[in-house]
């Protein structure tokens, strides 16, 4: 009981340092009672059922043993947002396996006002996102989706603030090249 009292006042960071030093699945289950709500709750913005959400927030959770172990987490609670809108992409993508990245699907919505199906421009923005170096995703995710300012960015990933701009820049024009191909 001691070991449980401990873990649950470890910093987010301090458990994943742990996980990936001892493989202990209890503290991938202080993550999941940490934040369960918030993923579920993502979820629910992307499937209409809810037994639909809280499956595909078990898969963002059972994926995180692994995810944990690749990547180098700097702010968990940004980095687990972006991998739970990915893993319900991804859902929406195999249900609709015939999206595709096109710029003119955007324009076309943008110039006639047309009413495109909100979920396939947001497959198509994910997708080119997708494409960006992860911390380019990030800040770019954070600063447009989340409105977070420069200085909040810094903060919440322990990037510098100089880097930040930079990744929000360059992230900017990839993300309209990426936007712009055919």
């Amino acid at each position: 009981m001691i070991i449980g009292k401990r873990i649950s006042k470890l910093t987010d960071e301090e458990l994943i340092s742990r996980y990936r030093n001892r493989k202990e699945n209890k503290v991938v289950g202080e993550l999941f009672n940490r934040y369960a709500l918030l993923v579920v709750a993502i979820c629910r913005k992307y499937h209409s059922d809810d037994a639909e959400a809280e499956d595909a927030a078990m898969v963002v959770f059972e994926s995180l043993f692994q995810l944990l172990l690749k990547h180098d987490v700097a702010a968990f609670k940004p980095w687990l947002m972006t991998v739970t809108r990915n893993q319900c992409l991804m859902a929406l993508r195999k249900q609709k396996p015939n999206v595709h990245v096109n710029a003119d699907a955007v324009d076309i919505a943008e110039d006639q006002n047309t009413d495109v199906d909100k979920e396939h421009l947001l497959s198509l923005l994910e997708s080119a996102l997708d494409a960006l170096k992860p911390e380019q995703q990030l800040c770019l995710r954070l600063f447009y989706l989340e409105q977070k300012g420069y200085s909040e960015i810094a903060e919440n990933t322990g990037m510098a603030l100089k880097t930040v701009k930079s990744h929000l820049q360059n992230g900017k024009r990839n993300l309209l090249n990426t936007m712009k191909q055919p």
